[in-house]
């Protein structure tokens, strides 16, 4: 192992090296591929001066059989003007029925020839396909190119190609990102189906939610979503309301029978810092709005004193003071929710501590106490 869990890792950065019997078999299938290729060009190399050789003593015995018959011709002459000797043209017309017989064996040596210089040359084509994809194996493997793998290198045995050199394979990231997990330990034995490593891309996130069934008539492929932070606060440690992450909005390909609701997918333009795998937000998609744009503030700022809907704004003369007020609400979408007056843009309404401003204002609700043994409560202390 090259890496730790949780590091941050570059594209074409080692990972790890396997000891792999199976690369080792791979040289040895490279190695005698290569040694096949070159006694078949060895043997191909052989048929030229082969070639020669062998026109050269056709030729000869061409030579010879014109030379026979022009020798049992004039026997034959001879013969007829009552002279030559019958054992003189029996013993020519042997030689030449001889020197045409090899002649034919000649012949039949070219077919031959031309027969083994085709296996050789389909013999050696068929070895050069066998080392390419030989060759495009290691390259997949070792993560090099063809090039690269057949680079001669000089060592202590001499010149040889880079591939014979490499006795560790090495695992590279195919793309950057983050360690997520380590299945191995160095020196443990892996097979071809164990996860050595994992490695992720934080920053290729898409947002799951779960919309209603109810809803598919307004709900399409292509609304524009707004992916709102998990928590309805802006104070303390709180990520911001203003934080948030836009997106098209795509129906997933199933839905939830029990729940009645759909999948509906949306990846993020641009990420936020608190977006991660597993984080808990709220889908905003809108599919309707009002003639005009209206103000709105976060549905957690509104208290309820009994039945009434209380919120505070902060005084503008005094930015210590909150003023309590009724609030003139209008529709809301569990999150936010239309104040038709009483506020104006500009003005800032309490989110983070409106229910200590309610429990300080209101008259109905108790602030705090005891309760009796009777079941009466009393406010203050018991003495």
């Amino acid at each position: 192992m090259l890496v730790e869990q949780f590091a941050r890792v570059e594209e074409g950065e080692v990972l790890y090296r396997i000891d792999s019997p199976g690369w080792r078999e791979m040289q040895q299938e490279l190695a005698e591929a290569g040694s096949t290729i070159r006694r078949l060009e060895a043997t191909e190399a052989t048929f030229d001066p082969l070639w020669e050789a062998h026109e050269r003593h056709e030729a000869i015995l061409v030579e010879m059989v014109t030379l026979w018959e022009e020798r049992v011709a004039q026997l034959e002459s001879a013969r007829d003007a009552g002279g030559g000797r019958t054992e003189d043209i029996a013993a020519a017309r042997s030689s030449l029925a001889s020197s045409r017989v090899e002649l034919a064996e000649t012949h039949e040596r070219d077919a031959e020839l031309d027969a083994q210089r085709q296996q050789t040359a389909a013999d050696l084509d068929s070895a050069r396909s066998r080392l390419g994809f030989l060759m495009d194996s290691a390259s997949a493997v070792l993560g090099q190119s063809r090039a690269e793998l057949e680079e001669r290198v000089e060592g202590s045995g001499g010149s040889r190609p880079r591939w014979a050199t490499i006795e560790h394979v090495a695992i590279r990231a195919t793309e950057g990102g983050l360690v997520e997990e380590l299945g191995l330990t160095n020196g443990s034995w892996a097979d071809q189906t164990m996860a050595v490593l994992t490695v992720v891309r934080p920053d290729r996130l898409r947002f799951r939610a779960s919309g209603l069934q109810s809803d598919a008539g307004v709900l399409r492929d292509g609304l524009r979503a707004r992916i709102v932070p998990p928590t309805p606060t802006s104070a303390g440690r709180a990520v911001p309301l203003q934080d948030t992450m836009e997106g098209v909005l795509r129906i997933g390909l199933a839905g939830d029978p029990n729940d009645r609701t759909l999948d509906l997918i949306v990846v993020p333009e641009a990420l936020r810092a608190w977006a991660r795998p597993g984080v808990t937000a709220q889908l905003e998609i809108v599919t309707d709005g009002t003639a005009s744009p209206e103000l709105a503030i976060p549905l957690a700022a509104v208290q309820r004193d009994g039945l009434t809907p209380i919120i505070f704004r902060r005084d503008p003369a005094n930015p210590d003071r909150a003023i309590r007020m009724t609030a003139d609400l209008g529709k809301d979408d569990g999150r936010w929710i239309a104040l038709l007056s009483g506020v104006r843009e500009g003005d800032e309404v309490v989110l983070d501590g409106a229910f200590q401003l309610m429990l300080a204002t209101s008259g109905s609700m108790q602030r705090g106490g005891h309760l009796h043994p009777d079941g009466t409560f009393h406010q203050g202390e018991d003495e």
